[in-house]
């Protein structure tokens, strides 16, 4: 497996809409949490050592913080015709077994992936109530391997700083894991050039 780290986008850029569709076949749009304190975006897929790793966490942190007014969900940007274990049904599969609370979206086209400027799984971006970015990095230091424990830290301190109305610090360490396995031919500069 290759580590390649987040692309780290601009603080204050604005979350690019979507439109995916999720396990349950709804379509769910950007626009559609509005009304929230936050937005938490994150690229994820279903085979990635570095998301199983931090998975039965990512699933305890997701759920304090839907509970508490954040807006979650989850995109799926991976061809899914060279690793079928990121199909559209292997994903139905994984919510229910994993036991996700957010929405699970597929991004057949990859082309929100490029919006976005995801680069790795997992990739985090998360938006203040006007849609604008204030944080894009790691869940915490753990890897695989590693040894360090795994406790969602670093995301877990910038949802707490947004929900306290806190300006998060501008350095902020880039997430790490898989390279989003991009379709042929549709390779995105900003990967091309890492």
């Amino acid at each position: 497996m290759v580590a390649v780290n987040s692309v780290m986008v601009p603080l204050g850029t604005e979350a690019p809409d979507f439109q995916l569709k999720d396990t349950t076949g709804n379509i769910v749009r950007r626009d559609d949490f509005r009304n929230k304190k936050g937005l938490l975006v994150m690229f994820i897929c279903n085979h990635c050592p570095f998301v199983k790793h931090i998975q039965s966490e990512l699933v305890k942190l997701t759920s304090e913080y839907q509970a508490k007014g954040i807006g979650i969900v989850a995109i799926n940007s991976n061809d899914s015709e060279k690793y079928p274990d990121d199909s559209f049904e292997k994903m139905k599969e994984e919510v229910e077994k994993v036991g996700y609370t957010f929405p699970y979206l597929y991004d057949e086209t990859q082309e929100v992936a490029k919006k976005y400027k995801a680069a790795c799984t997992p990739d985090f971006f998360l938006f203040d109530e006007n849609l604008k970015l204030v944080y894009r990095g790691q869940f915490d230091d753990s890897r695989p391997g590693n040894e360090k424990p795994v406790n969602g830290k670093d995301l877990r301190s910038a949802l707490d700083c947004l929900l306290d109305g806190k300006t998060l610090p501008e350095h902020q360490r880039p997430s790490i894991g898989c390279n989003i396995k991009w379709k042929p031919g549709n390779e995105p500069d900003y990967f091309l050039n890492k």
